[in-house]
């Protein structure tokens, strides 16, 4: 377990001295030596005297005027979201609580999307849907708690836990202005941390989890780089196998050549740059390798991220990349149209590699696609939608992983989500309690393919119930095309073809329990349950 941090400290404020303000060195990724916020060589404003920094204005901390918002939209920032990952990953109950009950492996994409659309809602300018999406991560937080094989015990909702990951998004955001040779200057660092201290307070933790002053942060943060962070398995899955073996997201389904290649030259370099930009401490400590050229290719990386930056506004827009990441194949949304005419681009692209370049064969996610019953077999079910968790197993965790999606993307209040969580456990009881043959507590392929595809009862009729409940916003006991497009918050091709068009609660339930049985593929559902 980490060490305890200091109890809770009085109400944040600014340094007021140039005592408070002066903070010693610290080495670069290269050893040289260097004020916390400015690049090496470089003398810090807390290196010597000097006025205070001015109080941020509280409408300044969310919203268009706050530099979170600037940032959100830096190219810098992927490298920037991906290196403090890699620290959050570090973290020993983070770690393990990924271990444990994250999707990440198998749908790293769906977990990215989540992930700045939370960050969106979170730093946006309005109050009611911050304090909406806090609540909800929350609940969300609560349910992940518990101890890992390794007989390690982890909290979500651990204070310190949760310091430490607003604290890897603030320290990271500062590093990759630093790296890309554009050091953030006192005031807006003071601004910055203000505005990540505040997103602490939104989610209701109280003062003192972070320090209340930058110097004092800078402390904090050597500490937990030196004394409590580790090599876990998180970390080195996302560093080893996550970026090397990237699944392809939605825009890429089909194309497995194009996806391929595009990975095998993109994920190791990543990788390479990730490691070069962690504290050198930890690189150390950790075992991580020193490839040679890793800081020249770091350096040029952010850079590059800089200069993207000077693109068209509407080119590197975060809301932007999110769409992307939302087009379905299949869909009929506003960027159907487009995405079927790259796409097809994107098919004769692949045709020409294949024929110029060694690239492994892979199966195509669209190979059933000419079957007219669409069918697929339950161990294949078993991977794409029950395995969320990449194990190789079905338990608890696979299941909440689906009702966390479902309630993220439906946007459920409490009550609600309480009603689908308890359906998806009830599930899984109805399926260990068919499945579990060898009494390990968990589902195998082979247990699961055994039986699987004849199981519809009553538990996974409730899950239909209470997400047809969700969707029928008016309450009268039908859906019609457009409910069922904000059910699932994405385009796709479906025909409602019941009586006046509307989708009847016995038609939901059947088409539900087709597809949550392993029986056949579905348009709607696949893109929720099975893309990365």
């Amino acid at each position: 377990m980490p060490a305890r941090l200091p109890e809770p400290r009085p109400p944040l404020r600014r340094p007021d001295t140039a005592s408070e303000r002066r903070v010693p060195p610290v080495k670069d990724t290269d050893g040289t030596s260097h004020s916390p916020r400015t690049g090496p060589g470089t003398p810090g404003p807390y290196e010597a005297p000097g006025r205070a920094s001015t109080q941020a204005p509280a409408e300044s901390l969310f919203g268009p005027g706050a530099q979170f918002d600037r940032f959100f939209n830096d190219p810098r920032w992927a490298l920037a979201v991906v290196r403090a990952t890699v620290l959050e990953a570090a973290h020993p109950q983070i770690g393990a609580a990924l271990a444990d009950n994250s999707a990440f492996v198998v749908h790293p994409w769906r977990r990215l999307r989540n992930t700045l659309v939370s960050l969106q809602r979170m730093f946006g300018a309005d109050e009611q849907t911050r304090q909406r999406e806090a609540a909800r991560l929350n609940r969300l937080h609560t349910r992940l708690r518990g101890t890992d094989a390794r007989n390690q015990s982890y909290d979500a909702m651990d204070p310190e836990v949760r310091a430490w990951v607003v604290a890897t998004l603030f320290e990271s955001s500062v590093t990759m202005c630093r790296l890309s040779g554009q050091p953030l200057d006192q005031v807006t660092m003071e601004q910055l941390y203000a505005e990540f201290q505040a997103f602490l307070a939104a989610l209701g933790d109280q003062a003192g989890h972070l320090p209340p002053t930058l110097p004092e942060f800078w402390q904090y943060y050597d500490r937990m780089v030196t004394e409590e962070l580790q090599n876990t398995e998180a970390l080195r899955i996302i560093l080893f196998k996550l970026l090397e073996h990237l699944p392809a997201p939605p825009l890429f389904a089909g194309l497995p050549t194009v996806w391929a290649t595009g990975r095998a030259l993109a994920g190791p370099v990543i990788g390479t740059i990730t490691v070069a930009s962690l504290p050198e401490a930890f690189r150390r400590r950790a075992g991580l390798p020193d490839v040679l050229g890793a800081q020249a290719l770091m350096q040029s990386a952010y850079m590059a991220a800089r200069l993207a930056g000077t693109l068209p506004d509407n080119w590197i827009r975060t809301e932007n990349f999110v769409g992307l990441l939302d087009l379905s194949p299949a869909g009929d949304g506003p960027g159907a149209e487009a995405l079927g005419t790259l796409r097809a681009r994107m098919k004769r692209a692949g045709a020409l590699i294949r024929l110029i370049t060694p690239v492994p064969a892979q199966q195509d996610g669209t190979r059933t696609s000419g079957n007219p019953e669409n069918l697929r077999s339950a161990r294949e079910f078993f991977h794409e939608v029950l395995d969320q968790t990449g194990d190789g197993y079905v338990d608890w965790p696979d299941l909440a992983a689906m009702a966390r999606e479902l309630c993220s993307r439906l946007d459920l209040d409490e009550p609600e989500e309480t009603r689908l969580y308890d359906a998806f456990a009830a599930w899984w009881k109805e399926l260990q309690g068919a499945l579990d043959s060898d009494g390990d507590g968990r589902v195998s392929e082979e247990e699961y393919a055994a039986a699987a595809p004849s199981l519809a009862g009553p538990a996974l009729i409730r899950v239909a119930e209470v997400l047809f409940d969700a969707a029928d916003a008016d309450g009268d006991q039908s859906i019609d095309a457009e409910e069922y497009r904000v059910l699932f918050r994405r385009g796709f091709e479906r025909s409602v073809a019941d009586a006046e068009g509307r989708y009847s609660r016995s038609a939901f339930v059947r088409d539900f329990l087709a597809f949550m049985s392993g029986r056949r593929r579905s348009t709607p559902y696949d893109p929720l349950l099975s893309d990365a």
